[in-house]
Formats: structure tokens, sequence, C-alpha cells
């Protein structure tokens, strides 16, 4: 690929703040395309960790210096998390990861429901934001939806959207962008109908948050979700619900855990250290930005990210799309992240991971990312699922040619039968 993705990025700037990549496997740079599953980490998270520990933690409450600096943590990450998602620092609580703050709000939300309500879930979806509304709706006698995907387009077909949110719809739950393809779903449509109809929208933006700019406000959504290790920081799930949603939950819980918002969400002790390093990956996103304010850094930083990994994506795309015996799957003309898909015809998508690893250290992945559902629609579950591979605004361009040549290298010993 000839040319750089956008002139202005600070490419060498970015990798040298992700110590990770300079790390070598069998005597080769390592490329790790395989964020889309859990990126890289700042460096300044990684010092955020141990600066933590190094000075000694506490638990909370304590009337000494470091569970006062413990407290000082959790409120500066919450107001970390409010400034990335267009929220307020009491609407932040933390969590393992997005799949178990998801499985405890579908329950808390849960409790009001009524046999005859009905939810909305989607055939893009992970199963981290289908499965918790599935056993919540089974448990109530509630009716389950599902807006299906336009197996042409492979995005959401929403031109059933108004029947299939009514009034007695309680929560509309779908996905910012899908793990496995890279569609980015039309949020703002969506929120529009179920507002009207008087549903709440609950959004997984995992695979979003990484990619561009998620605003709560602008885009109608009541409850997002999402966790840190896919956006250059630690395992930590984080959620921003609106205040006067989550000041009506009833959250299952036990006694440890305080009544009042938004530490009610939040069971047992949370992980302290790794608070420090979502400060610092929030950081991260609004350095490569400018700006009056953090917000706004924010904003600037993912127009910069998004400039790069879209330059360096329809490069990649352009070289897959021209190889004859691969499938892309991609959502056409629809936004999508920088992620790719593929079905490489009769070769298993295990057997060509580990060989692009091994022979190129290049790190994809194979599966179906837990999008079961989407896998059925496209048929990649009974071949295994898809290979993909993901761009990060640390990726460069040599790694992202590197990715084409190497699969293409594959494809002539398979072919030849060399292999």
């Amino acid at each position: 690929m000839s040319g750089t993705a956008h002139a202005d990025y600070p490419i060498d700037r970015v990798r040298d703040q992700f110590p990770a990549l300079q790390r070598t496997h069998r005597g080769r740079p390592a490329a790790y395309l395989d964020g889309p599953g859990g990126s890289q980490v700042c460096r300044g998270a990684i010092a955020a960790i141990t600066t933590y520990m190094e000075r000694g933690g506490a638990n909370l409450h304590g009337q000494f210096p470091t569970s006062h600096e413990t407290e000082a943590v959790f409120a500066e990450a919450r107001a970390a998390v409010a400034d990335l998602l267009g929220g307020r620092p009491e609407e932040v609580a933390f969590g393992p990861n997005m799949t178990t703050l998801t499985l405890s709000i579908s329950r808390a939300l849960s409790r009001d429901w009524k046999p005859g309500d009905e939810i909305v879930v989607t055939e893009m979806d992970h199963n981290a934001n289908v499965d918790p509304w599935l056993a919540a709706a089974a448990d109530r006698d509630v009716k389950v939806r599902w807006i299906p995907v336009d197996r042409a387009t492979l995005t959401l077909d929403l031109s059933a959207l108004d029947s299939l949110i009514s009034e007695r719809t309680r929560v509309v739950a779908l996905g910012a962008a899908s793990n496995a393809i890279g569609a980015v779903n039309d949020i703002a449509a969506v929120s529009a109908v179920a507002r009207a109809k008087g549903a709440l929208v609950y959004v997984d933006a995992v695979h979003g948050v990484p990619h561009f700019f998620v605003d709560r406000e602008a885009l109608g959504i009541d409850i997002v979700t999402c966790s840190a290790y896919k956006f250059f920081g630690p395992h930590v799930g984080v959620t921003c619900i609106r205040r006067e949603l989550f000041e009506r939950m009833k959250p299952y819980k036990v006694a440890p855990s305080p009544t009042a918002i938004p530490d009610c969400l939040e069971t047992g002790t949370q992980n302290h250290e790794a608070l420090g390093g979502v400060v610092a990956a929030v950081d991260f996103i609004a350095g490569l930005g400018a700006g009056d304010t953090r917000r706004a850094r924010i904003e600037s930083g993912y127009r910069a990210i998004e400039a790069w990994e879209r330059g360096l994506a329809e490069k990649v795309r352009q070289r897959l799309r021209d190889l004859p015996t691969i499938t892309l799957f991609e959502p056409g003309t629809a936004r999508k992240t920088p992620t790719f898909a593929l079905d490489v015809h009769g070769e298993p998508p295990l057997e060509v991971s580990r060989w692009m690893a091994d022979e190129h250290a290049i790190f994809v992945a194979d599966g179906n990312f837990y999008a079961v559902r989407l896998g059925d629609v496209t048929g990649v579950n009974p071949k295994g699922g898809w290979l993909r591979a993901g761009l990060a605004p640390y990726t460069s361009e040599e790694e992202a040619t590197r990715f084409v040549d190497s699969l293409e290298e594959y494809l002539l010993s398979a072919g030849s039968g060399r292999r």
C-alpha cells in the first residue's frame, strides 16, 4: 500500500505510548491486529496502575491517606468516563466487565417487567448484549422481538422498526458497532422510535468506543456500557446511566453496597488500581485532540483516530476485495470500524490464524466472537467462524501491509499444496 493514511497523524508518537509493540515473536516484530478482542494498554495506564500499587492501596471510607487517595481515584475515574461518554460523574458505575454489568442491569430493570411486556434485541449483537436480556425475559414471561440483519447489506434492517418497537416495549438493546464485522449501527434512528414509544435504549459500546465518539445525549441513549480493556486501558467495565433512571433502578445487591447511585450497582470491592488506568486511557484519546475541555479534546482526538484508521482500512479492504478466494463480510457502503471479517475459502480460520502468528508474527483471531446469531445469518459458524483482523490507533501502515501480504502468501502456498 502506497502513500500515507493521514499525513498529520503522529503515528510514531502514538506507538511510543504502547510498550507491548516492542514484542517480537519468532524473531519478527509482533503486529497486534486482534484489537476487537482487546487492545494493547497505553503507557499512562500501566504507570497509573503501578503507581497506585507502589504507593499503597486501601479500601474506601478509611480515615487515613491511602483510603482518601482511593476515593480520589474513584472520583477521577467517574469524571473521566463521564467526559468520554457524555454523562455526569454520578451516573458512572464500574464492574468487572461489560457482560457482568449488563447482567446486573438487566436483572435490575426486569424486576418491574410484567407478562405482556416486550423487549427488542438484534441479530447483530455480541451475546453479552443478548443473553442477559433473553434470560430476564424468560424469567418475567416477556416477549422478545428481534431486529434482523439485512442479508444483502449486512446492516440492521430498520424498515419494520416502528412495528417491532411498541408501547409494550420496555428495553431496546443494541450495539454501537458489530465486534465481528465492524458495522456501525444507526443508534439515533433506533432511539428516536424507542423514545416515542416510551422504551429505554441500552447500548453496548464495547466495539464503538475504541474507534469513534459515542455521545450519549446526541444519540438518545439511556444506558451505555463498555470495557476499558478495549480502549487502551485495563480490564474494567464501565456504564453510564441517566440519573433519573438510575435512581429508580433496584439492583440486586448485598448489604455492604450503598443504596445511593452510582455505588448501588458496584457489588463488592472494585479494582481500585485499575481505575487509575481508566483515567489514563481516556486521557490518551484526549491527548490526540485539541480543545479547552477534556470532553472537547476527546471528540477532537476521535476525529484524528477515525481519519487514521479509515485511511488504512480502505487500503486493506481494497486489496482484500481483489483476492478471489476470500469473502470479506462488510456492511456495504455503511459506516464501519476498521474491522475485517473474512472467510478464506476452504481454509479453517483457526489454521490461518495460527499460520499468520507463527510465520509472520501477525496476531489475528478466529471464531464467531460470540456474535452467534450473526454467525448463523452469514453461514460461517459451521466453518469455524471468521478470520478477523482489526486496526487500532497504534497500527502502522507497515503492519497493515504485512497483514495482506502474508494472507496472499498463505493463499499461494495453500493453492500450490506446499503448506
